[in-house]
């Protein structure tokens, strides 16, 4: 007996949908714990096409099964990323307490002006911005790019720091002796350019969120970040009541496409 006889192809449900409930079921079995096997040798193992093997592994990518990139085989999902909404939260914590290491690729780190960054910073248009942009890995894997603008006093304290693997919030207390309080994030679903899908290694139909976020200490604007981060890699999570609800508002969520 071959794979290909798992397949009804008598039965109304497409082979595609079939081929999904087996690899998932697999999956579940830690069939592929080792390797996954790559879109033609599933297509040869089970005796279908490769639009057939394409549309099942679509499915398993949506669900955040599977992880594929471009000029890559695929790969069974490492630990999902959770952020919890309402909290401080740090994307490096997140990451080692899903026991993974969290790395960086320190892709800039400058000073700059930006007045549409300087006005989300209650600043001058022409103050003087620090500016660090980084590739986050978890595990091996690319997580998210982030992009991080700090008023320039604040940010001269701390460039002498290892943003290869340190979260920023612990250098802004122990160098530069301030503390984020309190901020806000807006979350949106959005269509990464080409730069940026290369760089998280996104598949042309790759999933990413956009979280914006404005930090505050006690006193002013402290932090103006931009993390654009993989949608099979990471989730939202919140906790609700029916007396109190729950926090996300989801009136401001858009889709956008940014120009290539």
């Amino acid at each position: 007996m071959t794979l290909a006889d798992d397949l009804d192809r008598d039965s109304p449900l497409p082979l595609w949908a079939q081929l999904y409930e087996l690899l998932s079921s697999r999956l579940g079995q830690g069939d592929f714990s080792e390797d996954f096997p790559s879109e033609l040798e599933l297509a040869s193992s089970y005796g279908v096409s490769r639009n057939t093997v394409r549309e099942a592994m679509r499915r398993l990518r949506q669900e955040g099964a599977v992880v594929s990139a471009r000029g890559r085989r695929p790969r069974v999902a490492t630990s999902l990323i959770e952020q919890p909404l309402g909290a401080i939260y740090s994307l490096y914590a997140a990451v080692e307490a899903a026991g993974l290491t969290q790395q960086s690729v320190v892709l800039t780190c400058d000073t700059r002006r930006d007045p549409l960054v300087a006005s989300q910073l209650e600043l001058e248009p022409a103050a003087p911005l620090f500016f660090l942009e980084r590739l986050r890995l978890a595990g091996e894997e690319p997580l998210a790019l982030d992009r991080v603008w700090l008023p320039q006093e604040i940010g001269a304290l701390i460039q002498a720091a290892d943003f290869s693997h340190t979260a920023l919030y612990t250098e802004l207390h122990a160098r530069a002796g301030v503390r984020v309080t309190s901020g806000s994030e807006r979350v949106r679903a959005v269509v990464p350019d080409a730069t940026d899908r290369a760089l998280l290694e996104l598949e042309d139909d790759g999933a990413a969120l956009s979280i914006t976020r404005l930090a505050r200490d006690e006193y002013r604007a402290l932090e103006w970040r931009v993390t654009l981060i993989r949608g099979d890699r990471f989730s939202l999570v919140a906790d609700f009541s029916a007396r109190t609800g729950h926090p996300l508002d989801a009136s401001a969520m858009t889709v956008e496409t940014p120009e290539e």
